[in-house]
């Protein structure tokens, strides 16, 4: 199995914007949100993403096919994973995590991770990932909002 991320160009905005419909499907078991009138969630920052010098989308692509993405958000001297997403027919089998560690390598520095406290798989995915890519050097806390896990990559 061969598994990248590549930049998401602007040219491909609508495959990012589908996935990331697939995404939010999948995060309402979380939180509060429901379709609007058009039948979409809609993802308000996706053009940002493409506008603003501080963020990056990548295409998780396994064997050549769209797997996922990962979408990288500078703020100062942080990084942080602004949204992760791996389709279901590629969960565990080591593909969020390689894309993960693809996302650590590109940029080098502090990183700040975060999930909802209602959203324990994760959680799990996440401690586990960091955990291995750092050797275990990371902090976590948890606060009445989110779990944080920070590293330097």
């Amino acid at each position: 199995m061969n598994i990248i991320i590549e930049k998401a160009l602007r040219k491909d905005k609508s495959v990012l914007k589908q996935l990331m419909e697939f995404y939010l499907y999948d995060f309402s078991e979380f939180i509060n949100i429901d379709v609007n009138e058009h039948g979409y969630y809609g993802y308000t920052y996706i053009d940002h993403y493409w506008t603003d010098e501080n963020r990056w989308p990548f295409f998780i692509k396994v064997d050549g096919n769209f797997a996922g993405f990962v979408l990288v958000l500078q703020d100062k001297e942080e990084y942080y994973i602004s949204e992760f997403f791996v389709m279901k027919r590629y969960r565990r089998n080591g593909v969020g995590k390689l894309a993960a560690f693809e996302a650590f390598k590109q940029f080098k520095g502090k990183w700040i991770v975060t999930q909802i406290l209602s959203n324990k798989p994760a959680q799990h995915f996440w401690r586990s990932a960091i955990s291995e890519f750092t050797g275990g050097d990371f902090v976590e806390t948890t606060d009445e909002n989110v779990v944080k896990q920070v590293f330097v990559s």
